[in-house]
């Protein structure tokens, strides 16, 4: 801050106070009643995230320049434990981040237009075998383009998000700061446990991707055709919650008579 035509700066906390500074916050919030959902991730080295979908969402922010600005600390940050809670609804995150205080942030993540939705739906047509590959990031290389292309897919572009930090760098969100950056690649890490998180981001169905894919499944000769194993109907049920309508059960031969001799 401005202090006599001089910038004071606050006074450096180093990480072990951090750390210290979240957990005690984080246990007057439990004792209170909040639950929370600190992010820890579980990769190594410079990757935050082990899945498809979570190291997509990661490489789509670091890909875009408008972003860049803060994105090392907030992995430091993620890194560190620091963030001590992060809660995901459709269309918005929120998020507690240790720093000098306890900061809370809000992310709001603009919905897919529904044009952009129904092109991603139809470039994913017929080329989707199973639906647990869908959610596993195994796509044909021809439909993973068109899901993770910017502009077009499913990640949102620097436009469609805003976001707000108690911080005096972040607050009224004219700057991302570390701990808004710490927010977004932790939403990354959450997308390792939970692929189905970024379409409730978005506002999109992925029961529309689903509706697709189980139709192929469930199309006997489709499966044959296929080089990969398709999945059960009892296993969709288990995995996503839905019913396929069963298809007619199929007569049974009836058996031949013994020929008689004369």
């Amino acid at each position: 801050m401005a202090y006599g035509g001089w910038m004071r700066w606050a006074p450096y906390v180093s990480v072990a106070d951090r750390v210290r500074n979240g957990t005690r916050h984080a246990a007057k919030l439990r004792k209170k009643g909040r639950a929370l959902t600190p992010v820890v991730p579980s990769a190594r080295g410079r990757k935050l995230a082990t899945t498809f979908w979570g190291r997509a969402w990661c490489d789509n922010l670091a890909a875009y320049a408008a972003l860049s600005n803060r994105l090392d600390r907030g992995r430091s940050y993620l890194r560190n434990g620091l963030v001590i809670d992060l809660q995901i609804e459709p269309g918005t995150v929120r998020a507690l981040v240790s720093g000098s205080e306890v900061y809370e942030i809000r992310v709001g993540i603009k919905p897919m237009p529904p044009e952009r939705w129904k092109t991603v739906v139809k470039a994913c047509a017929g080329k989707i075998d199973s639906v647990v590959e869908l959610l596993a990031g195994r796509f044909d290389e021809s439909v993973m383009a068109h899901v993770c292309r910017q502009g077009t897919g499913l990640f949102p572009a620097p436009a469609e998000i805003t976001y707000q930090c108690s911080c005096p760098d972040g607050f009224g969100g004219h700057w991302l700061c570390k701990h808004v950056a710490a927010t977004l690649y932790g939403i990354g890490v959450r997308l390792d446990d939970d692929p189905e998180m970024l379409f409730r981001l978005r506002r999109v169905a992925h029961a529309d991707l689903l509706a697709r894919a189980t139709a192929r499944l469930a199309d006997p000769a489709a499966a044959k055709r296929t080089t990969r194993r398709g999945i059960a109907d009892d296993q969709l049920s288990a995995v996503f919650g839905i019913d396929l309508e069963a298809g007619p059960t199929p007569r049974a031969s009836r058996p031949r008579r013994p020929l008689r001799s004369r």
